[in-house]
């Protein structure tokens, strides 16, 4: 039985519209250095591709809290926070099982008939394999016994889903090709998205493990796993430096080392809570703003590149 509720609160809470940035800033990564390297923008691809993207996002929000009430993830985890243990609305029976498995699917139609429009107006099936490589990582990620999550691949399929993928075909949506440049500065962007799952994944660790999820953290342990979120943190800004150091990237793509005081302030507070879970939320928040700002800064020096140049 459903609760009445405003329904658009309803759904904005349910398709978990303000972590959207996890595929808006790829995709504007990518449309962004396409721009730098060859000159070209297309306002309708790129709006094309983000709201596909964002689509596609919600339709795996959706599905991700079907799949966690089934194996009853979300069900026994205490520990969920405004960042973590799914958006609370099966538990909460704002929204049944069917329902939000019944949203996933329309979603996911919608994304389709972006992806269909942009298979049609590019050269080749690149579109439609990159799609299809997003919805595999987005849909098992939680779905059935080979969940990713599951399978101690969690973290890869996320990074690949949520980094390589958007950021390298948002570039071919625009330019009709690939380079070495689109794959490797998708790396920090990929690195930033796979440290907000990975310290989101600290509150929902007894939950996790009593419902056999694999990650990384329920593997290793919480103490030991730290040294994965503090070399996805920081390892992301090696591979910007090195990325412009390789001219892969703009110079002014190091606009975005001017977040690593956030991480620093976020790592300690890490450090100091990462058993606890109230304490944790403000490096769960500041792990989303150091993705968010460091995409962002990176493609406004994609953008500050491509008009110098040309």
């Amino acid at each position: 039985m459903e609760d009445k509720m405003n329904p658009i609160k309803k759904w904005i809470t349910a398709i978990r519209a303000p972590f959207f940035t996890g595929i808006a800033v790829p995709i504007i990564f990518g449309v962004t250095l396409a721009y730098y390297e060859t000159g070209l923008f297309s306002w309708p691809l790129f709006l094309i591709t983000l709201i596909g993207g964002i689509l596609a996002q919600a339709g795996a929000n959706l599905a991700n809290d079907y799949y966690d009430h089934k194996t009853t993830d979300d069900d026994i985890n205490p520990n969920f926070t405004p960042f973590s243990g799914g958006s609370r609305m099966i538990q909460n029976k704002q929204l049944s099982p069917g329902t939000m498995l019944t949203g996933a699917f329309i979603s996911w139609g919608l994304a389709l008939l972006a992806g269909i429009y942009l298979f049609m107006v590019t050269p080749g099936y690149w579109v439609l394999i990159l799609a299809v490589g997003g919805f595999i990582g987005g849909f098992f990620y939680t779905a059935s016994k080979f969940a990713f999550s599951y399978n101690r691949f969690g973290e890869l399929a996320i990074l690949v889903s949520f980094g390589i993928l958007p950021v390298m075909g948002a570039y071919y949506v625009q330019t009709e090709t690939f380079t070495w440049s689109s794959f490797i500065t998708s790396i920090p962007i990929g690195f930033l998205i796979t440290a907000i799952l990975y310290i989101n994944q600290y509150p929902d660790y007894e939950a996790d493990k009593a419902a056999g999820k694999n990650h990384l953290v329920v593997v290793f342990g919480r103490k030991k796993a730290m040294i994965g979120y503090y070399f996805l943190i920081f390892g992301s800004y090696l591979a910007v430096i090195l990325a412009v150091a390789f001219s892969y990237l703009t110079p002014f793509a190091l606009f975005s080392l001017a977040t690593i005081p956030i991480a620093i302030k976020t790592a300690r507070i890490f450090a100091h809570e990462y058993e606890k879970v109230k304490e944790l939320i403000p490096a769960m928040a500041g792990t989303i703003q150091i993705h968010l700002l460091t995409g962002l800064l990176m493609s406004i020096g994609c953008i500050t590149g491509g008009l110098l140049k040309g």
